[in-house]
C-alpha cells in the first residue's frame, strides 16, 4: 500500500509469551502490527507509519537495575501508548509513579469492575467482566495527570489512562481467557489510535509485488519449492512479480513422504506455468546424516546440504542472486532470540538458523512476517487451488526429525507407510481440515509384543494431531476413539517391524509440535 495508506501499531517486545499474540490479535483487527525489542531504533520502524505502540508483558521487574525501559521516542512522538501488565509497570516507573512488589502473585481469572465506563477503551464493555491476571507487581501511586478506570479485588489500578492516549492494563486483553479482550484492542487500535483498517491480503499482495520488483530489480530467482502452502505462495507471489527471473528447484532429500515428490511435481507444472528444476538428492543428505542421532545437528546437516545443491544447481543457471524461502513469523521467532532479548531460542528452524553462513545467495523471504493462517489467505487471493492452500504443514527436515535418532533407509520406509496410513484415515474421516498437523513418529523405543503364536520385538509409533491456529501455541487433537483404533490397527497390521501404537496428548507448551 502507498505512504499515505499505510498505518501500523507497533508492538515493544519485553520478552512475554503472549507478546506475539498481540500482534496477531490486532492484525485480525485488519490493522498491520509488528513486533520490535526494546531497543530497536525509531530509523528502522518509521517506515511503518506508527498509529500508536504497545508495551508487551514481560519476566522483569521494572525496579530491577537492569530491567529493559520504553526506548525514548514511544514518548517524544506523543502518539498513544497502551501498557500491558509489565507494560503497565514500565509506563508508571518512566512517568513518575511507583511500582511496588505485592505479597501474593495475582494469576489466572478475576472480575474486572470499570469505574469509569465512558472511557473510548471501554467501548460497548460491560460495566463487570473476566480479565486474565499474571503478575507478582502492582501499581502503588499512579504517575502525574493519570486516573484509575477500573478495578479488581486485588489491583486497585488495573487499568489507568491520562488524557494523551496513554493507558496502561494489568490484565492480559490479548488472551482468549480475557473474553472482552479483542475489543478493548478494537477500541485501542481504532477509537484512540485512528487506525482505518486497511490492512488486507489484496492490499499486502499489491504491497509485495512491488516491494519484490524493487528489491530484485534485474536479479535472478531460485525459489527453495516444496509444495507446501508456504513455498507455493512465495512462488507464486515471486513468479507475478517478475515471470522468469524466477526458477523454482525441487529438492528431493530423500525425507519425504510417500508419493510427495510426484504429487507435488504434478500440481505445480499444471497449476503454476513456471521453470521447475527436479534434483533428487536422496543418497547426498541420507549419507550426511548417517550416524546422527542429535536433532539440532540433524537440522544443520540438512540445512548445510540444503543450500549447497541450491548452490551447485544454480552455477548451472549462469548468476543467480536471491534465494526465496517460506520463511513466516513464528519460523522467525522461534529461532532466534534476537527478536527479543529476554526470549529464549527453541529450536532451529533450517530455514532460518540452520542456512551456513558463508552461503552465497541473499534471501528473499516476502512472508517473513506473516502467520500461517495470513499466508493461507494470501494464496486464496492469489487464486491457488485448495489442495495447495490448506495443505497441513510439514517440516523443512522432513521425516529426519519425526525419526527418533540415527535415520535410515529401512527406518524411513517404516515411517513413511505409518504416515501414509495416519493421512489415510485423518482424511476419510473428513478431520483434515480441521487439524493444524496429523502425523505418525517413529520412535526409538523398541518393545516386546505378540503376533499369531510369536514373539516380537518391533518399533513403537507415536501418532500426534494438534489443533492450532498459527503454531505458536497447540492443543492435542481429541480424535475419536475408534479412528484411533482404525489407525493403530491398521499400522500393526501392515507395517512390518511395528507392534505398538501410542497417541501424544501433550500440548504445545510444554511440548512443541514436533518431536526433535
Amino acid at each position: 500500500m502507498s505512504g499515505a495508506e499505510r498505518e501500523a501499531i507497533v508492538v515493544i517486545d519485553f520478552g512475554s509469551q503472549y507478546s506475539l499474540l498481540i500482534a496477531r490479535r490486532i492484525r485480525e483487527l485488519q490493522v498491520y502490527c509488528e513486533l520490535v525489542t526494546h531497543d530497536t531504533p525509531w530509523e528502522k520502524i518509521a517506515h511503518l507509519n506508527p498509529k500508536g505502540f504497545i508495551l508487551s508483558g514481560g519476566p522483569a521487574s521494572v525496579y530491577e537495575t537492569d530491567a529493559p525501559l520504553a526506548p525514548a521516542y514511544v514518548y517524544e512522538n506523543h502518539l498513544p501508548v497502551m501498557g500491558i501488565c509489565y507494560g503497565m509497570q514500565l509506563l508508571t516507573k518512566q512517568l513518575g509513579g511507583i511500582v511496588e512488589p505485592v505479597a501474593e502473585r495475582e494469576y489466572g481469572h478475576t472480575i474486572l469492575q470499570l469505574s469509569d465506563p465512558d472511557s473510548p477503551l471501554f467501548n460497548e464493555l460491560p460495566v463487570s467482566s473476566p480479565v486474565w491476571m499474571s503478575h507478582g507487581d502492582r501499581i502503588e501511586e499512579m504517575p502525574p495527570g493519570f486516573r484509575a478506570l477500573a478495578y479488581t479485588e486485588n489491583s486497585p489500578v488495573a487499568v489507568m489512562g491520562n488524557d494523551s492516549g496513554i493507558f496502561g492494563l494489568q490484565f492480559h486483553p490479548e488472551v482468549v481467557h480475557t473474553p472482552y479482550g479483542t475489543t478493548i484492542l478494537k477500541n485501542f487500535a481504532y477509537k484512540i489510535c485512528g487506525c482505518q483498517g486497511n490492512w488486507t491480503m489484496g492490499n499486502f499482495v499489491n504491497d509485495s509485488l512491488a516491494r519484490i520488483k524493487e528489491q530484485v530489480g534485474n536479479g535472478r530467482v531460485i525459489n527453495a519449492l516444496s509444495g507446501g502452502v508456504d513455498s507455493s505462495v512465495v512462488a507464486t507471489l515471486i513468479h507475478r512479480a517478475i515471470g522468469d527471473q524466477l526458477t523454482c528447484i525441487f529438492v528431493n532429500n530423500g525425507l519425504l513422504r510417500r508419493e510427495e515428490a510426484e504429487r507435488t511435481l504434478t500440481i505445480f507444472r499444471k497449476n503454476l506455468g513456471m521453470n521447475i528444476i527436479y534434483v533428487d538428492a536422496s543418497d547426498r543428505f541420507l549419507n550426511s546424516l548417517n550416524g546422527i542421532t542429535d536433532p539440532e545437528t540433524k537440522r544443520k546437516v540438512i540445512g548445510k546440504d540444503f543450500i549447497h545443491v541450491f548452490e551447485e544447481e544454480a552455477s548451472k543457471l549462469g548468476k543467480v542472486d536471491f534465494l526465496a524461502q517460506g520463511t513466516l513469523y513464528p519460523d522467525v521467532i522461534e529461532s532466534t532470540s534476537s527478536v527479543s532479548t529476554a526470549s529464549a531460542k527453541i529450536k532451529t528452524h533450517h530455514n532460518v538458523g540452520g542456512l551456513p553462513s558463508d552461503m552465497t545467495f541473499k534471501l528473499l523471504e516476502p512472508l517473513r512476517y506473516l502467520f500461517k493462517d495470513e499466508v493461507r489467505q494470501v494464496g486464496l487471493e492469489l487464486g491457488l487451488p485448495d489442495e495447495m492452500v490448506w495443505r497441513q504443514p510439514f517440516p523443512g527436515p522432513g521425516l529426519a526429525i519425526r525419526t527418533i535418532g540415527e535415520v535410515t533407509r529401512d527406518k524411513l520406509e517404516v515411517l513413511r507407510s505409518a504416515d501414509w496410513i495416519v493421512m489415510n484415515e485423518i482424511k476419510k474421516a473428513k478431520m483434515y481440515r480441521q487439524l493444524w498437523q496429523s502425523f505418525a513418529i517413529l520412535t526409538d523405543v523398541k518393545s516386546v509384543g505378540v503376533m499369531g503364536d510369536f514373539r516380537t520385538y518391533g518399533y513403537l509409533i507415536a501418532i500426534r494431531a494438534v489443533t492450532s491456529n498459527d503454531a505458536m501455541t497447540a492443543d492435542w487433537a481429541r480424535l475419536p476413539y475408534d479412528l484411533l483404533a482404525r489407525i493403530s490397527n491398521r499400522i500393526v497390521n501392515e507395517v512390518p517391524k511395528v507392534n505398538r501404537v501410542v497417541y501424544d496428548i501433550t500440548s504445545k507448551p510444554p511440548s512443541t509440535i514436533e518431536w526433535e
